[in-house]
């Protein structure tokens, strides 16, 4: 798709991140309904040059279509620098249209020295379908949190 453009989120996406957040996070791409307090910290922490955390906005003809959060760690089991994405949502009327495979080459090309990781629920098929032929593999382990 043509007139795609990924630039980092800034203060004036407030609005439009959050109404993602709300569809994204209450969607059965996700374990966890996240609240109000979270999506707020999410938000500023990617707008305030918090070190751990990285946000994109994805634009299409200027119309903000999606948001995607990256966080950045180290990986022992692999001994290098680990960067998870953490948020990856698309407007509904534009998936399928290779924007979000676009979106993980221009981060695999942006941090080309880095590992990548992401967490899929197993129902979510196609989004498993695009991360594997987007060079992903499975993880053989469960993953645990205490929260």
């Amino acid at each position: 798709m043509d007139n795609i453009i990924f630039r980092q989120m800034n203060k004036n996406d407030r609005a439009d991140v959050l109404d993602m957040m709300r569809t994204f996070y209450h969607s059965p791409a996700l374990f966890t309904n996240g609240s109000e307090e979270i999506f707020q910290a999410n938000f500023d922490n990617s707008v305030n040059n918090n070190p751990y955390l990285e946000s994109y906005i994805i634009l299409y003809k200027n119309e903000v279509i999606g948001y995607t959060m990256l966080a950045k760690s180290f990986s022992t089991e692999f001994g290098k620098e680990c960067i998870w994405f953490e948020d990856l949502y698309l407007k509904e009327n534009y998936r399928n249209k290779g924007i979000i495979p676009d979106f993980i080459e221009f981060i695999k090309n942006k941090y080309s020295d880095k590992l990548l990781r992401l967490e899929v629920e197993k129902e979510n098929s196609h989004a498993v379908h695009v991360y594997e032929k987007a060079g992903f593999k499975m993880l053989p382990y469960r993953e645990y949190y205490i929260d």
